[in-house]
């Protein structure tokens, strides 16, 4: 229930804040607020929230560097504000493991159905196996573990590389279009956003293959998506 998720909104303009604010809770949910990133790491610990809003622009600490130190302590999910709406911003920012980035201005009703959206994706635990699957000699998954070997080695995902991975291997041999795959990794507000499926597609094609500019796992369909090739055998 929303009534039970703890909101961290992070950002130095009072009014935005108050924005912020003022529609969480009428969606039902706790709001703390802090005005810098020193504040933010001090509250993530303290009031371990369900979710963060951090603005990028603030004094001190941005929110890059912010986001750098509370991943060093906490898989909190962040989503990014900004009036920064270049492509290499909400890169930067992905790449440095936030969930979401929302560009200045914005909606009452985007925010809430973006941060809805990633607490879905969070609390999605219904999605894992129960068993390993062994896709060949170099490659095991078990998802119910969240784990995954290469060539005898485990490798460390992210909870989104974990979803992506998860839809790719129990869908062996059929195509996902980029549509399916935003709307199963990520939820139905983030049609479009196909650049978030390229993105996500080179971490995990950089994790498990041998050779990540010749993929032999996860097979690009140009123009229509992605079909993840070999024989997936639970054990």
């Amino acid at each position: 229930m929303a009534t039970e998720k703890t909101i961290l909104v992070v950002d130095d303009e009072p009014r935005m804040v108050e924005f912020i604010t003022m529609n969480l809770e009428l969606e039902g949910f706790r709001v703390v607020s802090t005005s810098d990133g020193y504040g933010a790491l001090e509250k993530v610990t303290r009031e371990l929230p369900s979710l963060v809003i951090l603005d990028v622009m603030m004094p001190d600490m941005d929110g890059f560097e912010t986001l750098r130190k509370i991943r060093e302590v906490s898989a909190v999910p962040v989503i990014f504000l900004s009036i920064k709406g270049e492509e290499f911003d909400r890169i930067r920012g992905l790449e440095l493991g936030a969930d979401d980035y929302i560009t200045k201005p914005f909606s009452p009703k985007e925010l809430v159905l973006r941060i809805k959206a990633v607490l879905r994706r969070t609390e999605a635990k219904s999605l894992t196996a129960k068993s390993e699957i062994v896709v060949d000699d170099d490659l095991r998954i078990n998802f119910d573990q969240r784990k995954v070997i290469v060539r005898g080695q485990e490798v460390s995902l992210r909870p989104t590389e974990h979803r992506l991975l998860y839809q790719l291997v129990t869908n062996a041999g059929r195509l996902l279009t980029h549509e399916t795959i935003l709307s199963r990794v990520w939820g139905p507000e983030y049609r479009g956003e196909d650049q978030y499926v390229r993105l996500y597609i080179t971490y995990l094609r950089q994790k498990i293959e041998k050779d990540p500019k010749n993929p032999r796992y996860i097979l690009n369909e140009r123009g229509l998506g992605y079909r993840f090739k070999g024989f997936c055998q639970p054990q």
